[in-house]
């Protein structure tokens, strides 16, 4: 009989696995030998929105060999600044992002601005040529999404949503488990997560080198 408490513990071990591949994944990472990356796997980007979040989608990116930051667009100095301290002062840093997509040396770029940004930002990106991972939420309004879909399509870019968590194994599995009737009737679901902090839920403080100018 499937129970709550083995539905629990099933998860529980799917979640153990993919904690466990992702770390066996970056120890053979530290000592393989790492392959020669050939000249048309090299990658530049640039960072469009250098909040937490973006910052953070950058470190991953330039964990992939052969990926190289070039560009960094943020409307606060003590972001860009910021961005060159970890980077490099060679990274070219603007207020402006059109600046960014006007370079030819930026083949993606990475939008991790506010959310009612991310379709003006990924349009203009893929018009301009560039391939674009946008963080989630991939648009502020539904009408939003047909415009951002027919531009990757009119322009043979691509457009890839940061929503992970969507593919994660433990979710596929409750999918799985419902569909077999394992669960039995689904008559509810309550799901919740639990930040702790301001910080957590990402209630962020203004800048403090904040301006209402433009």
């Amino acid at each position: 009989m499937f129970t709550r408490r083995s539905f629990l513990k099933a998860t529980g071990k799917a979640a153990g696995a993919t904690m466990l591949a992702g770390k066996i994944h970056t120890l053979a990472a530290q000592t393989e030998t790492p392959a020669p990356t050939a000249a048309n796997d090299h990658i530049q980007i640039a960072l469009i929105g250098a909040g937490g979040q973006g910052q953070g989608d950058t470190r991953t990116a330039l964990q992939v060999p052969g990926v190289k930051l070039v560009g960094v667009a943020d409307c606060y100095d003590g972001r860009l600044e910021h961005c060159k301290e970890m980077w490099g002062d060679d990274v070219f840093t603007t207020r402006d992002y059109r600046e960014v997509l006007a370079r030819k040396d930026v083949d993606a770029v990475i939008v991790g601005t506010p959310d009612h940004w991310h379709k003006q930002v990924s349009i203009d990106a893929m018009k301009a040529g560039k391939d674009v991972y946008c963080e989630k939420p991939m648009i502020h309004m539904y009408s939003d999404g047909p415009e951002m879909i027919e531009a990757a399509r009119a322009n043979q870019r691509i457009l890839e949503i940061g929503s992970q968590r969507v593919s994660s194994i433990i979710y596929a599995k409750a999918k799985e488990l419902l569909a077999s009737g394992a669960i039995g009737q689904l008559n509810m679901v309550n799901a919740h997560w639990d930040r702790n902090s301001a910080m957590g839920a990402w209630n962020y403080t203004v800048p403090l080198d904040a301006s209402s100018e433009i």
